[in-house]
């Protein structure tokens, strides 16, 4: 059985930044693609960043190019996401999750690919 839980959300101010973590437990992550995705109340759920089994392609939603950074450890069984310049916007719960066996080209962007999923933390952007 697999567990994810994830870590290091918070109150943070606009232009701020803020690294989120996700621990795996029970279920190695290196034949895994793994995703970020975030839900703001009243909104729908969506992709924030994807990585491949080996972190080598990479997917993020165009709002988040260049501000967020996805990366993987697979020895630690952890992949992070890093984000910078934060913006109001931003403030939803963000979700780590992975697909199971894919270690082919890239990761799948749609929330129904997902397999594993972790509880969430909230990030929240002030100001």
């Amino acid at each position: 059985q697999v567990q994810l839980v994830e870590s290091g959300g918070g109150l943070v101010q606009t232009g701020g930044s803020v690294r989120l973590s996700c621990a795996a437990s029970g279920h190695p992550i290196s034949s895994d693609a793994l995703g970020w995705f975030r839900q703001a109340p009243g909104k729908e759920r969506e992709l924030v960043a994807a990585a491949s089994w080996n972190g080598r392609n990479t997917n993020y939603a165009d709002s988040m190019k260049g501000r967020f950074t996805i990366s993987r450890d697979n020895a630690k069984n952890t992949v992070y996401l890093q984000m910078n310049s934060l913006k109001p916007e931003d403030t939803a719960v963000y979700y780590c999750a992975a697909v199971d066996e894919f270690t082919g080209w890239g990761a799948p962007t749609q929330s129904y690919d997902y397999d594993f999923w972790g509880q969430g933390t909230q990030v929240t952007v002030s100001s």
